[in-house]
């Protein structure tokens, strides 16, 4: 069974809970990436993405401020050039036909655009509770 693929707009995920992250972007993102790594083996907890979400495959998309973080067993990160959102669609777009992926956005610009590529979305309390 191929692991789902779960995009993360950290941008958005980051900016949900006013923790003073804006001080350090940085610092945010790479706490956020840490706090993921912890799913990519056993999944989110029970329910978040229904009962076969299993072991996933995390794409943790940066930008700005925060294209200084680096990659760590279990997520890869994305340094987007430009906007996130564009390189959270190209992940999207480029996974293997069939494949399931979740990104996770409050973004609603963001979500309309990866659904018509027919992957699922859910909130930033998904990964951030």
């Amino acid at each position: 069974m191929t692991a789902v693929l779960l995009v993360v707009d950290a941008a958005n995920v980051v900016g949900c809970v006013p923790d003073g992250w804006w001080r350090d972007r940085l610092g945010a993102a790479e706490r956020l990436r840490d706090a993921l790594a912890a799913y990519a083996v056993d999944g989110l907890p029970e329910g978040a993405l229904g009962p076969s979400a299993g072991p996933l495959e995390i794409v943790l998309v940066v930008e700005g401020a925060a294209r200084g973080v680096g990659a760590v067993p279990g997520v890869c990160v994305e340094a987007a050039p430009g906007s996130g959102d564009d390189r959270i669609v190209e992940v999207v777009a480029a996974r293997t036909p069939g494949r399931r992926c979740v990104v996770v956005t409050a973004d609603r610009e963001l979500r309309a655009r990866v659904r018509a590529l027919g992957a699922e979305v859910v909130g930033p309390r998904t990964v951030r509770p």
